[in-house]
């Protein structure tokens, strides 16, 4: 038996010298006339009659599964920093079209007067379009997640406020004539325009971008190595497949497009299971209130969910880059596992 497997190792050998002698006339010009030409053709019109990488296998169906997971990772990352960037940018605009006025009760002092002058002196502000003072019953109302319902405002030395609504194009200017006026005309009075709790806003904002980002990119490392590790495996499984044509004289590139092609189908498959999730999480997040009767903790924490068109414009693109990135990793690993073929 071992005689045998010697004898057939010493033909496999010289019909691989034949073709390679055959590759180097070709070479040479002898291009019509060569067989190795036509072995070379053959060789090629074999694998893609008979995939070289197989689509049917667990490694496959694990490798896309993998994928979509990635994918939907990366999609709620993009989703969520879309919301949250949504709702500070929504609130950053609220807070910047009102600012508070704060009458501090004092002995002495007639709150109701006050408050009726800090209105007249906020009205007469150029840039301000209205100003209204909160009643005892709005803020009693303001007061109730801390002391209670029926909270008497009147007997208890509690700030009173007034509401300024600002016009569109009211800038800095307004705010310096209003505190100025207020601190001439209601000593009494407090201007608080916001800008600490804008402040927190933007920095939240920021820092949820920052986390997304860092989501990404180790989501991208993770695909990377996934899908290198996968098309080593695959290439090592049909490595004799491989080695046959590389020394018949297939080109590099037939080789690479057939495990090319595999990789971008799988790649696709992933990207579409996994966005498809992520846009159907924030779909049924947006839409589940309207549905359904929650009551309003519940309602909050869905409503979160909501995103804008380019929220999901941001999934769909992440769903691409995901399936791009495997289809370039594995054509890059392939190439790197040819050179090693001697």
């Amino acid at each position: 038996m071992t005689e045998k497997r010697n004898i057939a190792a010493g033909g496999l050998s010289a019909i691989v010298v034949r073709l390679r002698r055959s590759v180097r006339a070709h070479a040479r010009g002898f291009r019509r006339q060569d067989p190795a030409t036509r072995a070379t053709r053959a060789a090629e019109k074999s694998a893609v009659m008979r995939p070289i990488v197989p689509s049917a296998t667990v490694t496959t169906q694990a490798l896309i599964a993998v994928i979509a997971i990635m994918t939907f990772l990366a999609g709620i990352t993009i989703g969520a920093v879309s919301a949250v960037s949504g709702v500070a940018s929504e609130w950053t605009s609220d807070i910047a079209r009102e600012t508070t006025i704060q009458i501090k009760p004092g002995d002495g002092l007639d709150v109701a007067a006050a408050l009726a002058k800090a209105v007249e002196v906020a009205k007469a502000t150029p840039g301000v379009s209205g100003a209204r003072a909160l009643d005892e019953a709005e803020t009693a109302a303001l007061l109730e997640p801390w002391l209670g319902k029926g909270v008497d405002v009147a007997n208890l030395p509690v700030p009173r406020l007034v509401v300024v609504s600002l016009d569109s194009g009211a800038g800095p200017e307004t705010m310096t004539g209003l505190r100025a006026a207020l601190a001439e005309q209601v000593p009494s009075a407090s201007l608080d325009d916001h800008r600490q709790w804008s402040k927190r806003l933007s920095s939240t904002a920021r820092t949820a971008m920052a986390i997304g980002l860092s989501i990404l990119a180790l989501v991208a490392i993770a695909t990377i190595l996934c899908v290198t590790v996968a098309t080593r495996a695959a290439v090592d499984a049909a490595r004799s497949i491989v080695e046959v044509l590389h020394f018949v004289g297939a080109r590099d590139t037939f080789i690479v497009s057939e495990f090319q092609h595999h990789f971008l189908t799988v790649g696709l498959k992933g990207a579409a299971i996994g966005g498809g999730a992520a846009v159907a999480l924030f779909f049924l997040g947006s839409t589940l209130p309207s549905w359904f009767a929650f009551d309003q903790a519940v309602d909050t924490l869905v409503g979160a969910l909501t995103i804008d068109p380019r929220g999901y414009g941001g999934i769909l693109g992440v769903s691409v880059l995901v399936a791009l990135v495997t289809t370039l990793t594995s054509r890059m690993t392939v190439y790197r596992t040819l050179r090693g073929i001697s």
